[in-house]
Parts: structure tokens; sequence; C-alpha cells
């Protein structure tokens, strides 16, 4: 059993990664074409071309890791390391410099590249060290828990603090309190990560005599089933959940018409997500994590559905369907962080070979393309309907937010729901490859 405060150690560091990822998720497509001034399908274009480069970096990154070894282990040094360029690439990322239109895009594609390069860098090691720190499945479920209420503290954060200290910051110039804003928060990011380093062991180890290479190790990364099934369940979860994310602002300021409430509805779905994340682990205990999964796609997107039928008058309404959606999604969360960890050992029982960072750097591979592509999606709709930056948006304008924001991802909810249905690793099964894994180890 690990102690709490190696759990809590390690939730820190989602809690430093999230700061970032929060903000992409919800601001930096509003920062791109209402700050910076970028129009919304360059925006939707520039998330896409950036995520083909992981198509390389990300396996490399999983590939490096596995072979990375330090007194710390294999995943723990980067944390070390890499937390101050990530924190720096991250200011640099909200910066506007005064440019031509050419050069303001030329600029974001070069900073946002930066930046998920410098996420992949440090967050696929962090990603594949929960994987390490215990072998008992039950424990996974509780680490993941942990990791996602403290990680959605740092949403929390975001949520809460970034409207209001971009104002303060900038006393009226909305760029300057945004880069000044960042530039707090990475700070704090950083000395999470450090702490993240200091709190935590890896335990897990692959066999003493594996020497496969990069080759042999996606050959058998390819041969597993399962790992294949999480990767398309992950890129379709991450597209709907940061299309409904990045359109919350639009959703609130123009089809709710209160650009007042938009740091309160935001914060109330991330209250949505904390208390979601923390009911995972009582959950699990309880009810198949494979079914338990499956039914709570199905009600995030019922209420996503539901979403729909609320009119722009209906504000508590609306507030109350948001923190319901994130509270039934956000559940299910670290349900999905856990069987990763059980791929791994799929993997291992399978092929005889364990390869950790491999199979995070490409399930992580899968999110940022579902995080590109969600993300490209709401540019790319926000301009076929219509969209003018802050002005007074059309009828048509203002319905195409309300479906973009409620029925698409609803869909992609159902998607996801279907695609689980061929994961085969539930509790009892998982438990015998543990046994089988511990003969091979003491034989």
């Amino acid at each position: 059993m690990l102690k709490v405060k190696e759990k809590i150690a390690y939730g820190l560091g989602d809690t430093a990664s999230n700061i970032i990822f929060q903000t992409i998720m919800l601001f930096l497509t509003f920062f791109y074409t209402d700050i910076f001034g970028i129009s919304p399908a360059v925006v939707g274009t520039l998330f896409l071309v950036v995520r083909i480069f992981d198509a390389v970096t990300d396996p490399l990154m999983g590939a490096l890791c596995d072979r990375t070894e330090t007194r710390w282990g294999k995943f723990r040094p980067y944390l070390l390391w890499l937390a101050v360029p990530f924190g720096a690439i991250s200011v640099l990322a909200f910066t506007t410099p005064d440019l031509s239109p050419q050069g303001k895009v030329i600029y974001a594609f070069v900073t946002y590249g930066l930046l998920m390069m410098a996420y992949t860098a440090i967050n696929i090691p962090y990603s594949a060290l929960g994987g390490v720190l215990t072998a008992n499945s039950e424990e996974r479920v509780s680490v993941q828990s942990y990791r996602f209420v403290f990680g959605m503290l740092g949403g929390l954060l975001v949520t809460a603090c970034t409207l209001p200290l971009v104002a303060w910051f900038g006393d009226g110039d909305q760029a300057l309190g945004y880069q000044r804003t960042i530039m707090a928060m990475s700070a704090l990011g950083i000395v999470l990560f450090f702490l993240c380093f200091a709190g935590t062991k890896e335990r897990v180890s692959p066999p003493k005599d594996q020497g496969s290479s990069i080759k042999e190790d996606m050959k058998s990364l390819l041969s597993n089933d399962q790992w294949r099934v999480l990767c398309v369940a992950a890129l379709l979860l991450l597209t709907g959940m940061v299309l409904r994310s990045t359109l919350s602002i639009y959703y609130v300021k123009y089809y709710l018409g209160r650009v007042d409430l938009v740091t309160a509805f935001v914060t109330v779905g991330m209250i949505g997500n904390i208390l979601g994340c923390a009911a995972a682990q009582p959950l699990a205990k309880r009810v198949c994590k494979v079914k338990a999964y499956i039914a709570l796609q199905l009600i995030a997107a019922a209420l996503c559905l539901g979403g729909y039928f609320i009119s722009g008058e209906q504000i508590v309404l609306a507030f109350i369907g948001n923190f319901l959606w994130c509270f039934f999604l956000q559940m299910a969360t670290p349900l999905l962080w856990a069987k990763m960890a059980d791929t791994v050992d799929y993997g291992q029982w399978k092929t005889g070979v364990r390869i950790t960072g491999m199979v995070y750097s490409a399930i992580v591979f899968f999110i940022k393309m579902g995080l590109a592509i969600g993300g490209a999606m709401a540019g790319w709709l926000l301009a076929y309907y219509g969209y003018q930056a802050d002005a007074e948006q059309s009828e048509a304008t203002l319905q195409g937010i309300l479906l973009s924001f409620t029925v698409f991802p609803a869909i992609t909810s159902i998607l996801v729901a279907l695609v689980m249905r061929k994961y085969t690793l539930n509790t009892q099964k998982v438990e015998e490859i543990q046994v089988e894994l511990n003969s091979r180890a003491n034989a």
C-alpha cells in the first residue's frame, strides 16, 4: 500500500501539468482570436498541424524513457530536468510581440509547437511514473484518483484565477495581463514538479534481461490489442472534451449573453471535475471498472444532449448541466488512466516485453491528437458559423455555438462507450495476469 503523502506528491505533478493543459483547453483559442488577432480558421489549422510532429516525438520520448537509467529511476528525473524549460516556453506561448499579421501566425506556430514538445517531454515520463509506483490494480485507481483530484485543483486555479489575474496584472492591457498571469502560474508549476520528484519512488521494473530494440518495442506495442482500444477511446474522448471546453467561453459570452459569468461557469465545471475524480475510487471498488466507464460515458452523453434544449435565459440550468457533465465525465478519467497501467502488464504477459514509456507515450499521443482535433474543430466551426471576434453574433452563429457545445461532444462520448465494449481487462483478468507475471519473475 502506498502512503497518502506519496499519492499527494504524485498528484502535485498533475497540478503543475494541468495549469498549462487547462489554460490551453479553456483560453488559448480565445487568446489567439480575441487578444492576438489570429483568425479562428488559422487557429484551428495551427492546432492540427503541430500535432503531426507528435507522431514522431511521442514514441521517441517513450522509448527514451524506457532506456533511461539513473539513480532516480527511468521517469522521475525528467521532472527535475525539464520543469524550468516547460515553464519558460509556456510564458512565450502567451506573449504577444508587435508583429505583422503573417508574423503573428509564424510566432504562434513556433511557440505553440515548442510548448507541445516541452509538454511531451515532461508529461510522458510523468504519466508513465504512475504505472510504476505500484503493481496493485486497486492502488492504481487510487493513485490516479489522487492524481486527477490534484490535477483538477490546478484546473480550478486556472478557471477561478486566470481572468481576474489578467485584469489585475494587465490593468486594461489584456495581452500584458495574460503574459504575467502565465508567468506566475508557471513559477508555481515548477515548484510543484520538484515536489513530485522528491516525494515519489519507482517500484515496478522491466525484466532484468530485457534488451529489446525500438523496432522490437514497436512490434510488441502494435500487437497489444487492449492498448489499441484505449488509443481510439482516448482520441474520441479528448476530441469531444476539448471541443466543449474550448467553446465554453463563447457559449457563456454569446449564447447565454453573460460575459460576466465566464469565470463562474468554468469554475463550477472544474469543481464538478474534482468531485467526479474523487468519486472514482469508491465506484471502482463496487463496480467493474470497464462497465462503470461505459456507463459514465453514456450518462455524460445524455447530459450533453440535454444541454441543447436549455435556452439562453436559463442561466441556472446551464450551470447545473455543465456541473453534472463535468462530474460524470471526470469520474471516468482515473479509471481510464488505471487501465493504461493494466495494458502495460497485459503487454508484458503477452509478449514478454515491458515497455511502460512506449505504452504511455503512444496513448498520450492520441490524447494530444484529440486535444488538437477538438481545438481545430472549435476554430473551424466558429469560422463556419460566421463568428466575428468581440462583436454581436447572428442567430445562425449562436445556434452553431450551441450545437457545437452540446450535440457534437455527446456524439464522441457515445462512440467512446461503443469502443470500450472491446476492452476485456476487467479486475479478474488483471489479477490473473499479475499472478502469472509474479510466477515468471520468481522462476
